[in-house]
């Protein structure tokens, strides 16, 4: 993996975001032992951030869009049909929502959003964060995660790469995943370890998902806790 774009050198951060996005379909994954003493440098320099601090459609010089359900509900048999629409994703009092709706629409019965920044800013390196709160509820699979930039026709998944540096399931509200997919470890082979809240639920308040990647590692973080590198 050379570079990564999503969702959204040095540190990457976003400041607040509330996903209410809807994605049935699940991933069987498997826990691995990892060494989490190593000492990693540290990114300091901000090279792009957004404060979602302007109402309405989130910044379009950052942000596009996923529209549609693409082929098998985008890979995972997802039920949503994904749109740009205010409805399902919008920034407001400084805060942006991603809003799953049960409707009909286009032939879909739920619509939900998905952003990234394919084509508008990519980064191979660095701390990538975001402040999140999650959603509670059966179905309920909102991510935050990097995917290879020369992903495409000619480069498929797995191939181009993926850094799920969080995945949750609305059902289970204390626990979220951080996983690495590629050749040979890729879906419920993925490279992958939890992380759980004791007497806290991810649904409650918000909380801060980051990784810190560099060409040998990547230190996945929970709040600033380390719990897989």
């Amino acid at each position: 993996m050379k570079t990564m774009n999503k969702k959204l050198k040095y540190k990457v951060r976003t400041k607040a975001i509330v996903f209410r996005s809807f994605l049935i379909a699940s991933i069987f994954v498997i826990s691995c032992s990892t060494d989490e003493t190593q000492t990693v440098a540290r990114f300091n320099e901000l090279v792009i951030s957004d404060e979602f601090d302007t109402d309405g459609a989130p910044n379009s010089a950052l942000w596009d869009y996923n529209i549609g359900t693409d082929q098998n509900g985008w890979g995972n048999g997802e039920l949503q049909y994904y749109t740009d629409r205010a409805e399902n994703v919008k920034v407001e009092n400084g805060v942006l929502l991603i809003t799953a709706k049960k409707e009909s629409f286009e032939g879909s019965n739920y619509t939900s959003a998905r952003i990234l920044t394919k084509g508008k800013f990519e980064q191979a390196y660095g701390r990538f964060e975001a402040r999140i709160r999650l959603p509670y509820g059966q179905g309920m699979w909102p991510a935050f995660w990097l995917l290879g930039a020369n992903c495409g026709p000619a480069v498929v998944w797995p191939e181009c790469g993926e850094i799920d540096i969080m995945e949750y399931r609305g059902q289970n509200p204390t626990t979220i995943l951080g996983s690495l997919h590629g050749n040979g470890y890729s879906g419920g082979e993925a490279i992958t370890k939890s992380y759980s809240l004791v007497e806290d639920r991810f649904d409650t308040g918000f909380h801060v998902f980051g990784i810190e990647w560099g060409p040998e590692y990547i230190n996945y973080y929970v709040d600033d806790v380390l719990y897989n590198q």
